[in-house]
């Protein structure tokens, strides 16, 4: 692909808002966006300096470079395979970075389907959070071609502080499981672990800096112990987005025959905080599982 100038960037969420926004900053894109909702976009560019299209058609008809941050399989669907949606009006000789957490099967029916219009495409999820969005420091870890690759690297670097090439197509996908197995496996631990320490009666504040620098210590230690002793959740990703995630790991686990068993375990937690309500809790609302909720 020659030099990129006109990026589009479709789906302006709670990630995806930031995401574009950086974007603008470097003066040698050219920066359009699309959203579902027509307020987001509004608000957007009253924000930013940018482009809001009308239409998808209107979006990418021009576009070196789209890039897309949805919610979940049947949102990206949507975009990309409606009557007048992204691979209809798409230029042949564009790339794709979709930066939703799908599922890997879905990743692969995307990747032929751009292939067979000549259209690069890289599976490019992200790791952390809105935080991470409006900071400018995700951690992307990316599936695709050396090529398609070298021409997304600068343009994510806008918004993230690594980007990781796992694999071919898919492979960012099946890194942002492992990523998410790993997330469930020590929240899990950590509520147990503050339930125990609680029942003991002891002092959160002071037990924390004592185990925090040793081989207990993790990210999610440091930024969500102390909120989740004191029953506060609202801190970002939300449960309802890890179910979604935690789902596509199960099932891709039952297609390469992984026992991801405690896997399952943290989901149905999850699963049983939506059904009480508490599915825009974040993800640490798991210890209110833990007490039996």
């Amino acid at each position: 692909m020659e030099k990129v100038k006109n990026i589009t960037f479709i789906g302006l969420g709670v990630m995806g808002f930031a995401m574009a926004g950086h974007l603008t900053k470097n003066n040698r894109f050219s920066i359009t966006v699309w959203n579902r909702t027509k307020n987001k976009a509004d608000k957007w560019i009253n924000e930013f300096k940018g482009t809001i299209a009308s239409s998808i058609k209107e979006a990418v008809d021009n576009a070196d470079v789209v890039i897309l941050c949805a919610g979940k399989d049947e949102d990206v669907e949507q975009i990309i395979y409606a009557k007048n949606g992204v691979l209809q009006h798409i230029r042949n000789d564009a790339l794709v970075i979709d930066h939703t957490t799908t599922s890997y099967k879905l990743t692969q029916k995307l990747a032929v389907s751009f292939k067979e219009k000549n259209v690069g495409f890289v599976d490019a999820p992200v790791s952390g959070g809105e935080v991470g969005a409006i900071n400018g420091c995700l951690s992307i870890m990316a599936g695709g071609s050396e090529v398609d690759i070298k021409t997304a690297k600068p343009i994510i670097a806008s918004y993230a502080k690594s980007i990781s090439h796992i694999g071919d197509s898919g492979y960012g996908q099946l890194a942002k499981m492992v990523n998410q197995v790993c997330i469930a496996g020590v929240l899990q631990g950590l509520s147990d672990g503050i339930l125990f320490a609680e029942n003991e009666n002891i002092d959160i504040e002071k037990l924390l800096p004592a185990i925090s620098g040793g081989a207990a210590g993790s990210w999610q230690m440091d930024n969500r112990a102390l909120t989740m002793s004191k029953k506060e959740f609202d801190f970002g990703f939300a449960i309802k987005w890890m179910v979604k995630d935690l789902g596509y790991c199960l099932d891709r686990a039952k297609e390469n025959n992984t026992d991801l068993s405690f896997t399952k375990t943290v989901y149905d937690k999850y699963q049983n905080l939506i059904k009480s309500g508490d599915g825009h809790f974040d993800t640490s609302a798991l210890i209110l599982q833990n007490k039996g909720r």
